[in-house]
């Protein structure tokens, strides 16, 4: 599962395939003890300078979500898939924290801010083929 890079996103490279390698495991896509596509190979499909996806890798081995295998290559760590989901739930839970602060100052009601919410649920599941 190779991630698109938004090279015009105001947000480094190297973050974006952090964010979706942690999306990733955290959704099941990889699993732990799976290994991960090497840094050339990521590098080649991005066409990105490896030192860039080198730069994700070791954040995401920062965070504990993979690990490297001297000699043998990049694995999802033990405990990376359930890392992965509580970093996953921590920004999901701030983002939502901004967008019910900018309703709330705009002066939207709590039941305005819950049908637009259901609304955005809905339109995302339907473009997803219906899945969460």
């Amino acid at each position: 599962m190779t991630p698109r890079i938004q090279p015009d996103n105001h947000v480094p490279v190297y973050l974006q395939i952090v964010e979706h390698v942690r999306s990733a495991i955290a959704a099941g896509v990889y699993r732990p003890g799976e290994a991960l596509p090497s840094l050339r190979v990521l590098a080649t499909d991005l066409k990105v300078n490896p030192n860039t996806v080198q730069r994700a890798y070791d954040e995401l081995d920062r965070q504990g979500l993979i690990e490297s295998r001297r000699g043998v290559g990049i694995f999802v760590a033990k405990r990376g898939a359930r890392s992965a989901r509580g970093r996953a739930e921590e920004s999901i839970h701030a983002a939502f924290a901004q967008a019910i602060g900018s309703a709330h100052a705009a002066g939207l009601s709590s039941d305005q801010i819950r049908e637009l919410f259901d609304d955005s649920l809905e339109e995302v599941l339907a473009e997803s083929g219906g899945r969460a």
